[in-house]
């Protein structure tokens, strides 16, 4: 049994050892360092701490020199050294706050044994020990500014060691005068207490600090994912509605290459089996366009309403041909709107019209939702080589109220013009309205689709809104 108690405290003894070694190497680590850690500027203060720092420090090397010679009874070159080892260690902070902590300390702890030497020589009568003022003024601010920057263990760290290094210097190593004749006169008590105070307040500063910067790290990647899922979602919808228009057209080919070979007396095989081909492929494309917008469905499983109101999830792609309803619907909403056209009016490709379709229907949206009171107006322009879309508001009459919406309805709407090749632009007017301007492109050799509106009973068009 004895041998095995031994056995047992002489492991205990080397566990023990061991986590003393490992925290006196993270000690070393921790405070055994020279690296550069400036202070960054304050906001709009900019760089006036870091000014007011340095008149402190001046004035910590003045006070400190003028108490240590005057009061403590030592030489200008003895004196002088250390008050500037405390001023400048002040200064230091702002750039390498952990060796300012060790020259701050080293030079109060010169100071203090300096002084205690000509406290029990005679020939200094009632001065603190063992903190200077002027030390412990320097000794707070480069704690501070430590805890400021660094871990929240560094910090705990430099003013434990600051806490041992003043219990030693006020309790094994203190003047002997001081114990009985001037208790009072000793500043070790104050100088922890106002140490743990400037660590605190570092490390409470510290953390919201840091919290803020990730808040604000966190707003960013929100936005930018927000604005991320927005334009996908808005390319689902583009999908969706090119899948609309193509498959209207692949369904007509279909048709016309079955109905082709009957119009024709005796056709030849060699014509049968192109149309054939022809019905095939066309079937084999709606097919595929069939899948592509289930994939965008069951992504995005959300159905928006019609952009006229209406309930029918079947209803064709709106063209400009039913813009006069879209503004007598903008219009019962309450708000004034004037349409004009200029040039010749032509057919265009249909992913044109529907996309200034769908412009002007999120354009007259975020009127009604961000101008109350406002008036717009619609330009449709006919040039020779696209269209041109412009909608343009008054000033509004009232605040507007918060909107539920995620605000890029602009991004939807130059997805749209990208496209097709075009682009858009949206800013303010000097009079406090706003305006969207538009260019889509059209080959001017190309006319728009002059097809019968053939339904397909196979394609499951939907129709959503911008």
């Amino acid at each position: 049994m004895p041998r095995v108690g031994r056995v047992t405290e002489t492991g205990v003894q080397r566990v023990f050892g061991s986590r003393v070694l490992g925290w006196l190497r993270v000690l070393r680590d921790d405070l055994w360092t020279a690296r550069a850690d400036p202070l960054p500027a304050f906001g709009r203060l900019r760089r006036v701490p870091h000014g007011v720092l340095c008149f402190a420090a001046f004035w910590i090397t003045f006070g400190g020199t003028a108490q240590l010679t005057d009061n403590g009874r030592l030489g200008f070159g003895f004196g002088f050294p250390i008050a500037l080892a405390q001023g400048g260690a002040v200064a230091l902070a702002l750039w390498r706050p952990i060796p300012a902590w060790w020259l701050s300390t080293a030079g109060s702890v010169v100071g203090a044994v300096a002084v205690h030497f000509s406290l029990t020589g005679g020939a200094a009568h009632d001065f603190t020990w063992p903190w200077t003022a002027a030390g412990i003024i320097a000794q707070l601010l480069v704690l501070l500014l430590l805890a400021l920057r660094v871990r929240t263990r560094v910090s705990v760290a430099a003013l434990s060691l600051t806490v041992l290094v003043t219990l030693v210097l006020q309790s094994v190593w203190e003047a002997p005068h001081l114990q009985s004749a001037n208790p009072q006169q000793s500043t070790g008590p104050l100088a922890i207490a106002l140490s743990a105070v400037a660590v605190l307040l570092g490390i409470a500063l510290r953390s919201r600090r840091e919290a803020r910067a990730e808040v604000g790290r966190l707003t960013t990647l929100t936005a930018e994912e927000r604005a991320r899922r927005t334009l996908l979602e808005e390319r689902n919808r583009i999908a969706r509605e090119l899948h609309d228009v193509v498959a209207h057209h692949m369904s007509v080919i279909s048709i016309q290459a079955q109905v082709a070979p009957h119009l024709v007396e005796d056709p030849p095989d060699e014509l049968r089996e192109n149309l054939e081909g022809i019905r095939n492929n066309a079937l084999e494309a709606l097919t595929e366009l069939r899948r592509v917008l289930g994939v965008l469905r069951s992504e995005d499983p959300g159905t928006d309403a019609p952009a006229d109101g209406g309930n029918d999830p079947h209803s064709p792609q709106p063209t400009l041909d039913r813009l006069d309803a879209l503004v007598e619907n903008t219009r019962a909403a309450g708000l004034a709107v004037t349409t004009r056209t200029t040039g010749e009016r032509r057919p265009l490709p249909s992913g044109v019209e529907l996309s200034a379709y769908r412009i002007v229907q999120e354009a007259l949206s975020n009127v009604l939702r961000h101008a109350p009171g406002a008036s717009a107006s619609v330009e449709i322009a006919y040039v020779p080589f696209g269209l041109r879309v412009e909608v343009v508001n008054s000033r509004p009459l009232h605040e507007a109220p918060a909107s539920p919406g995620a605000g890029h309805g602009l991004l939807g709407m130059r997805e749209r013009a990208a496209m097709l090749g075009g682009d858009l632009t949206a800013h303010p007017r000097p009079n406090g309205g706003y305006q969207v301007s538009a260019f889509l492109p059209v080959d001017p050799r190309a006319g728009g689709p002059d097809l019968p509106d053939v339904p397909d009973p196979a394609t499951d068009p939907k129709d959503d809104t911008a």
